[in-house]
């Protein structure tokens, strides 16, 4: 975008609490339902500057596999998790075990020939 006043190019920044670096339709898509966004944009050229609240009032989705939603809702927690452990050998042993559960449990094929667990 250029700025309403002299025409150079603006800075975009989508905040608050988001890395400089997040772009609006991030931000947009990762909000939650009544949660704020500050769309801020500046000229650096002539000091024209304009800051834009937006509020999320709800969320529709038309698609999606709650499979998949729930799965990386886990991963993301397991994830967590995993960053608070400060010893490594404890990380090893989860590892380990991981990796002998998945191995210890049965794959099954469907007729699309995809396997399942």
């Amino acid at each position: 975008m250029d700025c309403p006043a002299c025409g150079s190019p603006v800075t975009l920044e989508v905040g608050p609490d988001r890395p400089l670096s997040t772009s609006l339709s991030d931000a947009v898509l990762a909000a939650e339902e009544d949660e704020h966004i500050e769309v801020i944009r500046d000229c650096w050229d002539c000091g024209w500057h304009e800051t834009r609240a937006l509020r999320v009032a709800s969320i529709d989705t038309t698609a999606g596999d709650e499979t998949a939603v729930e799965r990386a809702a886990l991963i993301d927690e397991i994830t967590d998790e995993l960053a608070e452990i400060d010893q490594v050998a404890t990380l090893e042993e989860l590892l380990t075990e991981a990796r002998r559960q998945r191995r210890a449990d049965p794959v099954t094929t469907d007729t699309d020939g995809n396997a399942t667990e």
